[in-house]
């Protein structure tokens, strides 16, 4: 018989924050060039670094966390100079970044279907993939129309070492939340990064509003659709949870 759902664990970019991500990219991406610029840094080579830093995390293998990975890339690409300069970095993302919601959109089917797990007993954390300082993270997870606290954890460049899909990072989640593979779900709308925690032994759920699918597998294998889908399919499969339980 199969173990009961008591835990989900969602992804941000895409599911519960609406996006394009390429669009979010780029106006991310450019909003920092037009910071750094003032301080000596021409686009191209940054976003070059930018990239280095961000593959040098999907790479990690948990022997650093992943800011240590994106730190050492970037200031090799860049030279010594980023290190000095951190201080206006982290202060790019705790400031001009907010304006990278522009590029996003909002639907309150997301935050209100979290809500509804939860009154459920269904405890909920944040799998986003942990490419972003934790103040960024926070600024999305708002965007999104809820709050850091709404979830028991949540990734950051800071607290892990590993990325999606990376099976380790599903590992380590679910170590942390002291959960069996079996007894968790994950609802993402990356068919390569989210769908993947399936090999573990997860249940998964594919939100398809803004879905990525680079290698245009059959999605049909999936439960997939809308948060109403969602909710429908988790009230099919098995009766609420209590929580605390």
């Amino acid at each position: 018989m199969d173990k009961q759902i008591r835990m989900i664990f969602f992804d941000l970019d895409g599911t519960l924050l609406p996006m394009d991500m390429d669009t979010f990219i780029n106006g991310y991406f450019g909003l920092l060039a037009d910071k750094a610029a003032s301080h000596g840094y021409e686009p191209e080579p940054l976003i070059r670094g930018l990239w280095g830093g961000i593959e040098a995390m999907v790479r990690n293998d948990g022997r650093r966390r992943n800011e240590e990975a994106f730190w050492e890339t970037f200031s090799t690409c860049l030279g010594e100079k980023v290190l000095q300069d951190k201080p206006m970095f982290e202060g790019f993302y705790a400031n001009e970044f907010r304006q990278a919601q522009k590029f996003c959109g909002y639907d309150q089917k997301a935050a209100e279907t979290l809500c509804w797990m939860k009154r459920q007993g269904f405890r909920v954390a944040l799998a986003t993939n942990p490419l972003y300082p934790p103040i960024a993270t926070e600024y999305r997870i708002r965007w999104a129309g809820l709050e850091p606290d709404d979830f028991e954890f949540y990734t950051t460049y800071e607290n892990i070492g590993f990325c999606k899909p990376n099976l380790d990072y599903y590992r380590e989640i679910l170590r942390r939340a002291g959960m069996e593979p079996e007894e968790c779900m994950m609802v993402g709308n990356d068919v390569g990064e989210d769908m993947i925690a399936e090999e573990l032994g997860m249940k998964v759920f594919l939100i398809t509003g803004w879905i990525v699918n680079k290698e245009g597998k059959d999605i049909s294998r999936f439960p997939h659709g809308t948060f109403d889908d969602l909710k429908e399919y988790l009230s099919q499969i098995h009766e609420p949870v209590t929580a605390g339980e």
